[in-house]
């Protein structure tokens, strides 16, 4: 590397260069501090996150659709138009499923398909009302609870 020792000679003029060395010093000690920190900084937990396509549901008659809604603070479950209380929507769930397994005959028949719930919860509905609703059809016997969602537009999946 050259270096300046100063003006040429007899001259006393001021040496003009700017020394841009420790500039360059201190720029590429602070590139590897950076290098070595960011990596240590920036944690990440390797996951694979499931792609969310709409997938179409059949109704069936025999399934149970719930509406859950909150009004003025107050959890309201409808099972398809009517407003149920807690036990009502338990006694009604317990009711049904019992007669389904019946029709198909008997909780030893093989092949048999239960019933599922599909719930439609409105946006604004804090959790714990649907939670409750998922937790009342669990206690009932449903072993299938589904929620009921509006899809963006064109997120269909091709039916196989």
């Amino acid at each position: 590397m050259a270096m300046s020792a100063g003006p040429a000679e007899g001259s006393d003029a001021p040496m003009s260069d700017i020394n841009t060395t420790p500039l360059v010093d201190v720029m590429l000690v602070l590139l590897i501090i950076f290098l070595i920190t960011v990596p240590v900084v920036v944690q990440t937990v390797p996951v694979e996150l499931p792609k969310v396509v709409f997938e179409p549901t059949t109704t069936k008659p025999e399934n149970v659709s719930l509406s859950v809604r909150s009004v003025d603070g107050k959890c309201e479950v409808y099972w398809g138009q009517t407003l149920v209380t807690p036990q009502e929507l338990l006694d009604r769930a317990v009711v049904k499923l019992k007669a389904e397994i019946d029709k198909q005959g008997g909780p030893t028949a093989p092949g048999i398909e239960l019933p599922e719930a599909h719930i439609r919860g409105d946006v604004k509905t804090p959790y714990r009302c649907i939670g409750g609703a998922i937790f009342t059809m669990q206690r009932a016997g449903f072993a299938r609870v589904g929620f009921i969602s509006q899809p963006p537009a064109g997120t269909t999946s091709p039916r196989l």
